[in-house]
């Protein structure tokens, strides 16, 4: 197989890459950054087309937008339309298999279909219909203004377009199969593959007694998150001896509640990749109460460092946690649902070390990067079989 893969960012294509390119199957990687970033995850540059000028675009709106206050929504379609004009330009005829990111395909989806090739969309969240729903609904009970989440127009006419065009779409958990179920995508379409971790980075450290019980969040502190609603169960538990410690950066519409619940929790900000095992470690309890996300990897971060997870049917965990097993896993915008398992782990510590131990075991043996690419590599040898 001579496999394609084209995205605008990075997302997981740099390890998807990788893991093709260890088994020999990677033709060309069409990316928007750097060839010496590229090279960091084993994919040789005369593989590699870095569209530079997008990564660029993009940072630099970005900055522009956050500036002077406006949305950045308003240019999210005309850097997809960028991309998806330029990126096909560079797919090579001879490409079996094609392999694109969600929003920014749809004339890579065309081109390779011209040239015979098998293609898949990659899909990291809900249907992005399902996902407007979710996340309208909340930013209209809750949020401050508008929703900054919110998709442009053009963004999801194009995007169900995409889900039509493409033979197979690759998604990371049951929760976003579900929802793709749901709005009529056909199931023999779907292709399910957890995301995985790296052990070299995220493993159990030895730190000093932990006398302070500690629950965790890492993300992006926002509505999406669920944030808000981890804020107020904390701060009615009032549990002796503990600590709400909040990682990570935050959009502007979860300010209201971080003031509302000042002195309830230990917000740390942005924290390096490399950096974040040492949070992880001084913590019992990573608890992430996300209304959508495909598959948060940060739940698989937390196990490697050997912590339970406290997590939402919204977030891919039910994928690797049995529930009461390694953790728990509990419904979407329920306070008191987080309050409840949060108090049983500080009741029973000894319970919940153990459910820590047992979930680090399990990424150790199913949810490493290089389990990912075997389980895509059997994907794609089936879908080739059977062509």
């Amino acid at each position: 197989m001579r496999i394609t893969v084209s995205c605008a960012g990075r997302f997981h294509a740099y390890d998807l890459a990788g893991q093709l390119e260890k088994r020999n199957l990677l033709h060309r990687l069409i990316t928007t950054y750097p060839k010496s970033k590229i090279n960091e995850f084993g994919v040789p540059s005369k593989k590699a087309v870095s569209l530079l000028y997008w990564e660029l675009a993009n940072r630099g709106w970005s900055a522009f937008a956050t500036r002077v206050g406006l949305n950045r929504v308003s240019l999210q379609f005309a850097l997809s339309e960028l991309f998806d004009r330029t990126a096909p330009l560079f797919i090579p005829k001879d490409t079996d298999v094609y392999i694109g990111w969600s929003s920014h395909s749809e004339r890579g989806l065309l081109r390779a279909k011209k040239y015979g090739a098998i293609t898949i969309l990659e899909r990291g969240s809900a249907h992005i219909q399902v996902q407007t729903d979710i996340l309208n609904r909340e930013y209209s009970e809750y949020g401050t203004g508008v929703n900054p989440m919110f998709t442009h127009p053009e963004i999801i006419e194009k995007e169900l377009r995409e889900y039509e065009l493409a033979d197979f779409i690759s998604v990371p958990s049951s929760f976003v199969k579900r929802s793709f179920l749901q709005m009529g995508v056909p199931a023999h379409k779907l292709i399910q593959n957890v995301y995985g971790v790296n052990l070299s980075q995220f493993k159990p450290q030895a730190f000093p007694a932990r006398n302070v019980f500690r629950v965790i969040f890492v993300g992006q502190l926002s509505l999406q998150k669920g944030t808000h609603y981890l804020l107020r169960a904390f701060s009615e538990l009032k549990l002796p001896h503990s600590e709400l410690l909040l990682v990570g950066g935050k959009n502007a519409d979860i300010d209201y509640y971080l003031k509302k619940y000042t002195g309830s929790f230990r917000y740390i900000g942005s924290v390096a990749q490399k950096e974040l095992h040492k949070y992880y470690c001084q913590a019992h309890v990573f608890c992430i109460p996300s209304l959508q996300e495909g598959f948060a990897m940060v739940q698989a971060q937390a196990m490697a460092c050997g912590l339970p997870v406290i997590c939402t049917t919204n977030t891919g965990g039910e994928d690797v946690i049995d529930n009461g097993r390694e953790g728990f896993i509990i419904p979407i915008r329920s306070v008191e649902a987080i309050k409840e398992k949060i108090e049983w782990m500080y009741d029973n510590r000894e319970a919940s070390r153990e459910m820590g131990e047992l979930a680090c075991q399990k990424v150790t043996k199913r949810l490493t990067w290089d389990d990912y690419g075997d389980r895509y590599t059997k994907h794609l040898h089936r879908i080739c079989d059977n062509k």
